[in-house]
Formats: structure tokens, C-alpha cells, sequence
């Protein structure tokens, strides 16, 4: 593997990669070296000192409440507004500086499980919430709250962007990170999309129909199947599964581009603790191939690193995809905390995934 050596982050659509992220170029030296790691850390204990077990929070609640802790810091004034007022003696203070000091917020976020189909409905893993998502969405959420220098997502451009998530199940990340994007599609089984649809609707009344610029507005909820994906003809695939944003969420585009003006591209394919069973593969190798747009989707994909044989598996069918793929370990630039922070650590892996257009 090769260590990227620009001192700057490297730009993929919303992507910012740390500049001491890996390229990975062998699916088994990949694994080796991130299995090493796992063994030696206590990754099987949380961050409460609890066992981890399978991963999911609690799969015995029908309702969860989750609650993101995010640390207020020092931030370059202008970046986002002052929460002392303008004319307080403090905010005056602060804009003098050039900088202003955000305080510390708490994100709620009300889930609701399906805890029998958990159990009762044959491959069901979607229908309670993982810990992956609420990690991954605590990273994200913190780094844009405090315009992070090290925040792996561009606000700006992730502002302008369509992202799609595979595997969206409760819906947490949807929740968590719509109000971040353009426009965010989240997709899973048909059996789960009425689960998304009511923990949307929960947390954004009035859901679908919301007036424009409404929190929750820019939300789709769409029923993918991989399996269904892979089985489909060229032909049918592009009829049922294209997954477009509105025209309005445009920005990403080629300015030079000669397409006739419509609906675009997924900008960010994101995929979250979706790597788990050997089956599933081969359709979500091939769901992720038919939804990427080459020289303009980025690909981020976040996985508890649980059975080593099926990491390997999949990673090796991604690396040898048609296409010119490149795919990187995302570094963590310090192994600080809070802003800092550019990755997940144990027991995560986190890999971009990009191909240039012909």
C-alpha cells in the first residue's frame, strides 16, 4: 500500500480524504493488517465498558431515543452564526477575534424498532438500529458542527449533493444527516421502507408533504432489493432502478457539461454496516457498480469489522470490478478526539471507493 503523500486532503465529489489514508490495492494485506489491529485492542468492549456482542444497541425496546452529544469549540467567525447575539457584549467580543465559540448541542433523535421482525422474518437485520450508524453519524455530525478542518464530508458541497444510502434500515443516518444535504434518498428492502416512512414521519410531521426548504423536504424513501437488482436485465435496471435527485440539487454537475437539464446522478453512495453475509454480496457489489456514476459518484462505505472471511470476500470483488476502481483506508490525520477526529477507529473500517469516466 502506498501512503498518500499530499498535504492536503484529496477531493472526490463530498469527500475529503485525510491525507494518510492507504490505497488498497490487496485484499488480503488489507485484511491482514486491520485484523492485526482488531486483536490487539479490546474492540469486543464499548465505549461504556459493555460487551459489544452483535452490534445492534438494544434489540428488545420498540422505541429508542437517540441522543448525539456534540462538543461546542472555538470556530472562524462568519462560518456559521455566532450563538451569542450580535449585539451582546460577548458576540462583540468574539467577532473582534475572528472567531466565536459554539456551545455544546444535543441532537435527539426518536426511533421506532420492529423488534418481532427481527426475529421472525428470514434476513431481517435492518429493522433495529446498529451502532455503526449512531458512530458514524456522531463523527459526521460533530465534525460539520464545529467546521471541523479535519471533517471527512465538504459541507459546502455536501449541502449541493444527492447522497443514497444502501441498507438504510430504521432510518437513523437519514435523520441524523438530511439536514446536512441536498437531497438524501435512503433504500432498503421493500418489507422495511413502511418502518423509514414512519420514523421520517416521526421526526418530520407533515412528512411527505412539506414545503420546500422545511426540514425533511428534501427526504425520498425507496425500496431496493440487490438481489432483485442483479437478477434485473440491463434494461430493466435502468427502467426501476435509477434513483434520481431534483434538478434543484444541481451543483455538483460539470458546469461544462452538454446533458439536457434534469434530474442527476447520486453524487455520494453511502453504505453503512451492510457488509455481513457471504449471500448478499455479489448484489451489493452489483447494486453499487449500476449506481455509481464514473468520474462523479463517490463511494463511502463504513463496516464493523466482524467475520474476516466476508471482509475479505467483499473487498476482493470490489478491488476486481470492471471499471478502474480505487479504493482507500480512510486515515485517522490524528488519533485525536472530537474535531480531530477523521475516522472511525476499532472495530471499524472505513473504505472510499472511486472510478474515473472514461
Amino acid at each position: 500500500m502506498d501512503n498518500i503523500s499530499e498535504q492536503q486532503p484529496i477531493k472526490l465529489g463530498p469527500i475529503r480524504i485525510p491525507i494518510d489514508s492507504d490505497l488498497v490495492t490487496d485484499a488480503d494485506e488489507e485484511i491482514f493488517l486491520l485484523y492485526s489491529n482488531l486483536q490487539s485492542t479490546n474492540s469486543h468492549i464499548d465505549s461504556s465498558g459493555n460487551f459489544r456482542g452483535l452490534g445492534h444497541v438494544d434489540s428488545r425496546q420498540d422505541t429508542l431515543s437517540i441522543k448525539f452529544e456534540l462538543k461546542g469549540s472555538v470556530t472562524p467567525d462568519g462560518s456559521y452564526s455566532s450563538s451569542a447575539g450580535s449585539n451582546s457584549k460577548r458576540g462583540k467580543q468574539a467577532s473582534k477575534k475572528g472567531k466565536i465559540k459554539k456551545k455544546d448541542k444535543t441532537v435527539e433523535i426518536e426511533l421506532v424498532q420492529d423488534k418481532t421482525a427481527l426475529r421472525s422474518r428470514k434476513g431481517d437485520t435492518g429493522s433495529v438500529v446498529w451502532k455503526a450508524s449512531i458512530d458514524f453519524a456522531q463523527l459526521i455530525l460533530q465534525q460539520i458542527y464545529t467546521c471541523s478542518s479535519y471533517s471527512l464530508l465538504d459541507p459546502e458541497l455536501l449541502k449541493k449533493s444527492h447522497v443514497l444510502e444502501l441498507g438504510s434500515g430504521t432510518g437513523l443516518l437519514l435523520l441524523a444527516l438530511s439536514s446536512y444535504v441536498g437531497h438524501y434518498t435512503a433504500t432498503d428492502i421493500e418489507p422495511l421502507t413502511p418502518l423509514i416512512r414512519k420514523n421520517v414521519s416521526l421526526n418530520f410531521p407533515g412528512w411527505p408533504t412539506l414545503a420546500p426548504g422545511a426540514p425533511g423536504s428534501n427526504v425520498s424513501v425507496a425500496a431496493l432489493d440487490w438481489q432483485e437488482l442483479q437478477a434485473s436485465s440491463p434494461a430493466q435496471r435502468l427502467k426501476n432502478y435509477t434513483f434520481s435527485a431534483p434538478p434543484s440539487c444541481s451543483s455538483l454537475s460539470s458546469p461544462n457539461s452538454t446533458d439536457p437539464p434534469g434530474p442527476l446522478p447520486i453524487d455520494l453512495l453511502l453504505i453503512v454496516d451492510c457488509i455481513y453475509h457471504p449471500a448478499l454480496l455479489p448484489s451489493l457489489l452489483t447494486t453499487i457498480a449500476h449506481l455509481t456514476t464514473p468520474g462523479h459518484t463517490s463511494v463511502l462505505v463504513v463496516s464493523e469489522l466482524r467475520a474476516e472471511d466476508v471482509m475479505r470476500e467483499f473487498l476482493e470483488g470490489w478491488l476486481g470490478m470492471e471499471g478502474g476502481w480505487v479504493v482507500r483506508r480512510v486515515g485517522n490525520s490524528s488519533e485525536g478526539e472530537g474535531e480531530k477526529k477523521t475516522a472511525l477507529g476499532n472495530p471499524y473500517v472505513m473504505w472510499t471507493g472511486w472510478r474515473e469516466a472514461a
